[in-house]
């Protein structure tokens, strides 16, 4: 053996390219192996010399005529040129030569693919996996399901990867791929079948556990979900995508310690997220931490600067604990992202109500009634604000435009007799008192709550009796 394979390797390829020069000129009759040809065309090829790798190839099939590799080369090249249909050509000439080549095929789902032909790819490869097994027939296999997905006949590019994991089902590719079209094509049971199965046979394929894991969570199984991601943990305590899951799917159950703990994890095994950070946020939020809450929302601002919701939900903490002008301060970080946000605008008119700063709470309500006119709770809140502010007037006018806007949903015509009364308008009041009731008596206790005194009113309390007589409410 040389001392230098790869001097060795360089000094045989000039060689083999001034033969090749010899040739073209005509200078001597100079005959080239087949093999030759190839690491001559290899060579033209990995140089992305197109057109002198296409010569060589014309030049090696005028001296082997019959040379299936040598068709296939002059295929695959014309499609790199984007001569799909030259391509084809050739490909059917290597085909009638040796139909037991799998590029053969590959090369012609390209070909059909380029030419947006997907239904043809589809028809080449699914004939020739008839010809093959094992190894070659798996990478039929994925190529199908590229073409199908391709084409969007997304069944079956579950059904290729299904037939994939009964072949071989260790196979991680097709583990990994599985999981997501188990979720996008909502075949979740039988993904849960199949992944059974792989466990009886393969007990410690975190993968498989994995994806059992996930296709009980598709179909809203948490408890199983749960126990199967602890199965796949237990196998690779790594996992972080098992951990990220499991913390999810606690959420789903509203178990928030637990999904705090797993959710931790994730940050322990994997880079910080702002997602994961949220969502430790959101537990503690629900647990009523409102600190440790706003401490994780905050850590995933560091991260995400443009995510509005986070500026929003720290506001909101700060709602909770009624700490108003940190609220509106978030908030206003919150509206530099999205100024006309309908729910951020809603919020800081509740703020500024709370602080009896009456004008900017009606500010921002008009915003939300301007943002989403049909929407009920912008509405609301303007006229909430109003009557507490005795602003009863101006009352009437909005609720009139609430009650056209929203299509004449009870509650409003409920809030235009409580104004009615307020401005001393009673036996107008008592008319839409009394058709509020009729249209959805629950709804009094909204009416009661907007101002509780309205009980010393004989006429109300006569109407509200009577359809307690009637057991309306």
């Amino acid at each position: 053996m040389s001392k230098y394979p790869y001097r060795q390797d360089r000094e045989e390829l000039r060689e083999l390219l001034q033969q090749y020069d010899n040739l073209k000129a005509g200078r001597s009759y100079s005959f080239i192996e087949e093999d030759s040809f190839e690491k001559i065309i290899d060579y033209f090829d990995e140089k992305d010399e197109l057109r002198q790798a296409i010569e060589a190839t014309d030049h090696a099939i005028n001296q082997y005529p019959y040379s299936s590799s040598l068709l296939l080369k002059r295929a695959d090249l014309l499609i790199a040129s984007k001569k799909y249909k030259e391509s084809l050509y050739f490909l059917e000439q290597a085909e009638l030569l040796d139909s037991s080549d799998i590029n053969l095929y590959i090369l012609k789902t390209d070909a059909y693919l380029a030419l947006d032909q997907q239904e043809k790819a589809a028809s080449v490869l699914e004939s020739a996996l008839n010809y093959f097994e094992g190894d070659e027939k798996l990478e039929l296999l994925f190529e199908l399901t590229d073409v199908y997905d391709d084409y969007e006949n997304f069944d079956k590019v579950f059904d290729c990867l299904k037939i994939i994991l009964e072949i071989d089902p260790n196979n991680e590719e097709a583990l990994y791929k599985i999981c997501f079209w188990t979720d996008f094509t909502g075949r979740n049971e039988e993904g849960i079948r199949l992944h059974q199965k792989i466990i009886e046979d393969f007990p410690f394929s975190e993968l498989a556990w994995f994806n059992l894991a996930a296709a009980y969570q598709g179909i809203k199984l948490y408890e199983k979900a749960i126990d199967a991601y602890q199965y796949a943990i237990a196998i690779d305590e790594k996992f972080d995508y098992a951990w990220r899951n499991m913390g999810d799917a606690y959420l789903r159950i509203r178990k928030y310690k637990e999904a705090i703990e797993v959710l931790q994890k994730v940050l322990e095994l994997s880079r910080p997220e702002d997602v994961i950070y949220e969502a430790i946020g959101h537990c503690y939020d629900k647990l009523h931490n409102y600190a440790l809450a706003r401490f994780n929302y905050r850590k995933a601002t560091h991260l995400n600067q443009d995510d509005s919701q986070l500026f929003y939900k720290i506001a909101c903490t700060y709602m909770n604990e009624g700490v108003w002008d940190s609220a509106i301060k978030n908030l206003h970080l919150a509206m530099r992202i999205h100024r006309l946000q309908p729910e951020y605008n809603l919020a800081m008119g509740q703020c500024f109500m709370e602080q009896g700063k009456i004008e900017e709470a009606v500010q921002y309500f008009g915003n939300v009634v301007r943002t989403k006119p049909k929407s009920s709770n912008g509405w609301l809140e303007l006229l909430k604000c109003l009557y507490h502010a005795k602003c009863f007037e101006e009352g009437l006018e909005y609720v009139e435009h609430a009650i056209e806007l929203t299509n004449n949903k009870p509650i409003f015509i409920f809030y235009k007799s409580a104004f009615l009364v307020a401005v001393g308008k009673s036996k107008e009041a008592i008319v839409q008192l009394e058709l509020g009731m009729d249209k959805n008596p629950k709804l009094i206790k909204k009416f009661i709550e907007l101002n509780p005194a309205i009980l010393q009113n004989q006429l109300v309390v006569d109407i509200i009796a009577r359809f307690k007589r009637n057991k309306s409410i």
